[in-house]
């Protein structure tokens, strides 16, 4: 696990980009959830933390791909092929990232 951020320094319904290899983003939901996936979408190179999030989904700035946080799954075109999601961790008020990618995340 890598500390990311302070969790009082990630508003929710923010994101913040972590400079791993591959970037992985981490967002901060309007319900409290927070979520981390690849950084960079599926279907052309752009930050997905740059993107727009609403409940569980965030739109990529570049061609409007969403993704499901979730599961990293593409819920419209352009994007066909899935991000992969990390495991999130909050440790005595740090929010942590797993670099290993989930069961089930895309490869």
């Amino acid at each position: 696990m890598i500390p990311v951020c302070r969790l009082e320094d990630l508003p929710k319904g923010e994101s913040v980009r972590v400079a791993t290899s591959p970037p992985i983003a981490v967002f901060h939901t309007d319900d409290g959830d927070l979520y981390a996936i690849d950084d960079t979408c599926s279907h052309q190179d752009a930050s997905l933390s740059e993107g727009w999030l609403e409940g569980c989904l965030v739109e990529c700035p570049l061609h409007a791909a969403s993704f499901d946080l979730r599961t990293g799954l593409p819920t419209c075109l352009p994007a066909r092929r899935p991000v992969r999601t990390y495991g999130v961790v909050v440790e005595g008020g740090v929010v942590h990232v797993r670099l290993v990618a989930q069961e089930g995340s895309a490869a």
